[in-house]
């Protein structure tokens, strides 16, 4: 498996849960199931990536400018997740704001996967795509277990 097909599986879980969530209403079962799960999805995800994808591909000029665009839209992402922490889950401002998340998310995983993966395939070696997977396979493992 290469570092590609790993984010991309990460992606799709990302995809789902972001999609649950804002077909939710209220502070309801589903909603307060799933909102820790994505925020903990989210969370590891930004911090493995950009260990293991984003930092090597910092060290070429041909993907240095696209690698922080993309650590910058986790930052966006994760001020969304905030500002959701602070909301109550029933208010009126809950839903708009978690449908503004799915919007930017499904538009950085789209431009990720469209973008930044084909560019980054002319970057890296074709072992370190296996390598880096596999580290950031174990990376991802230990955060949602809350090990890191």
């Amino acid at each position: 498996m290469t570092i590609f097909e790993s984010i991309r599986d990460d992606h799709e879980t990302q995809r789902t849960l972001i999609n649950i969530i804002i077909g939710t209403e209220g502070e309801s079962d589903g909603r307060s199931e799933v909102w820790p799960r994505l925020k903990r999805e989210l969370e590891a995800h930004a911090a493995a990536e950009e260990r293991y994808f984003y930092v090597p591909l910092m060290e070429h000029d041909l993907t240095q400018d696209a690698a922080r665009h993309s650590v910058a839209e986790h930052k966006e992402l994760d001020d969304f997740v905030e500002q959701l922490e602070g909301y109550d889950m029933s208010g009126p401002k809950w839903l708009p704001t978690a449908q503004e998340l799915c919007h930017r998310l499904l538009h950085h995983l789209d431009e990720e996967e469209k973008e930044v993966f084909p560019v980054a395939g002319k970057a890296l070696a074709d072992d370190e795509k296996e390598t880096l997977a596999t580290d950031y396979e174990a990376d991802m493992e230990r955060r949602r277990n809350g090990d890191v």
